[in-house]
């Protein structure tokens, strides 16, 4: 290990984030996203940055608890709540009923963030939006999350926020999937949605950060802000090129799975046991590879001699098939020690070949690179027993991101954050807990 990986490794532990101090202390979020994933990931970074996150549900507890894919469950509560829960204290509110919506606005004026999915029209109604609350709080930063956005043609639509419909109204699954070809359409040829709940997982992402930026203006002026932030809109961010593409080439760019239209090989091949990524990035890195599978005179064929001929589609599934003649007998960990073996000892762009492992997800969480850099924590909760859990992806020297605690029954946390951190009296409380009140 070089000395500055010895000194990165030291500095950033995660196993030492507890003796530093945190980026965000004294920053009070309130979330309140019932059924809206994207929500709890924008709270989620705040409050691994040591920001007071109090998690607001409907009496009931939040929609999300009871999502629970193949229907697994612990003590009620879904895997994808589990996984997001982290860094909160939780308590029940009705906005429906008056006093619900006043202690609402109470926490909210005694909130530096407020993050929320609900419609702007239904927060002003009730009198706890941005519009309603910033004249008693000038400095609050209000983050809105939603498919449109706050204005536009489309906006105040009555649509349900979805992960599924930002996606599709991005444009982005559009261009993600097989290629369509001749004969009737197959399955795997159409639009395909970009992994696990990316429309959601962007669009808290872009908040998060929205809010960051909010705070850093805030504490220079006073002045808080409006954050709004369209789930279509966010995903649309990861079209990349494409956008400027479609506009200056004046065409549309269709599916094309794994195949690239800038680059080729840039792709995952078939080996022995699964796949590998192979790329090779310019004319020398081709040249490398085409001697490392046994083919060097493919870099005259007049279908690969250059970048312009290789990117063409029919020359790519050529190529494809050629690289996984020579893969299909190899396993990945093959492949790396013949690409190694070959461009260890060369330098400038013939080294540009380069390979990894596909890995299934179980194989990800085993290996010993991840697991020393402290990606994955296991927690261990009365109700919720233990989880394997993601931790936070930032490595900082001075204020480390953190897990410091797990999910929590609905309203476990009501009186700590009612009583003490808002100061209600004994009888505002059993009001609130009255039945029949919020």
């Amino acid at each position: 290990m070089s000395g500055y990986a010895e000194w990165a490794r030291r500095a950033t532990d995660p196993a030492s984030a507890s003796g530093k101090p945190e980026a965000l202390p004294g920053v009070r979020v309130l979330e309140y996203c019932p059924g809206h994933f994207g929500g709890m990931v924008a709270a989620s970074v705040l409050g691994e940055f040591g920001a007071d996150v109090i998690k607001v549900e409907p009496p009931g507890g939040d929609p999300l608890r009871r999502v629970a894919p193949e229907g697994v469950t612990i003590a009620g509560t879904g895997l994808p709540f589990l996984s997001e829960a982290r860094n909160r204290r939780y308590v029940t509110l009705s906005l429906g009923e008056p006093a619900g919506r006043e202690a609402f606005r109470r926490l909210a004026l005694a909130s530096d963030v407020v993050v929320t999915s609900e419609p702007p029209e239904r927060m002003e109604a009730s009198g706890v939006g941005y519009l309603s609350l910033r004249g008693g709080h000038p400095g609050l930063v209000f983050v809105c999350l939603s498919t449109y956005g706050a204005f536009g043609p489309d906006a105040g639509r009555p649509v349900k926020d979805s992960d599924i419909l930002c996606q599709a109204l991005s444009g982005g699954p559009y261009i993600v999937g097989e290629p369509e070809g001749e004969g009737p359409p197959m399955p795997h040829q159409s639009p395909t949605r970009l992994g696990n709940w990316h429309g959601w997982f962007v669009q808290g992402l872009w908040g998060g950060f929205g809010a960051l930026a909010a705070l850093r203006f805030r504490a220079e002026t006073g002045k808080g802000q409006l954050v709004d932030i369209s789930g279509a809109e966010a995903v649309m961010m990861f079209a990349d090129y494409n956008i400027t593409w479609m506009h200056t080439g004046g065409k549309a760019r269709e599916r094309l799975g794994n195949f690239d239209p800038a680059v080729f090989p840039y792709t995952y091949i078939r080996c022995r046991d699964g796949y590998t990524f192979m790329a090779a990035y310019n004319d020398e890195a081709f040249e490398s590879l085409m001697q490392i599978i046994g083919r060097p005179e493919l870099v005259r064929d007049p279908r690969f001699s250059t970048p312009r001929s290789r990117v063409r589609l029919e020359n790519e599934r050529a190529l494809l098939g050629i690289l996984e003649e020579w893969s299909g007998n190899l396993t990945a960990d093959e492949i790396l020690q013949a690409v190694e073996g070959h461009t260890s000892g060369k330098s400038g762009p013939g080294a540009a070949v380069v390979t990894g492992r596909v890995n299934r997800p179980l194989e990800t969480v085993g290996e010993a690179h991840w697991i020393e850099r402290g990606c994955f924590l296991r927690s261990k909760d009365p109700v919720y027993g233990e989880l394997l859990l993601a931790a936070p992806p930032w490595k900082m020297s001075g204020t480390p991101a953190r897990w410091k605690s797990g999910c929590r029954p609905p309203g476990a946390d009501n009186r700590d954050v009612f009583l003490r951190t808002l100061g209600m009296t004994e009888e505002e409380f059993r009001l609130l807990e009255a039945p029949g009140a919020p």
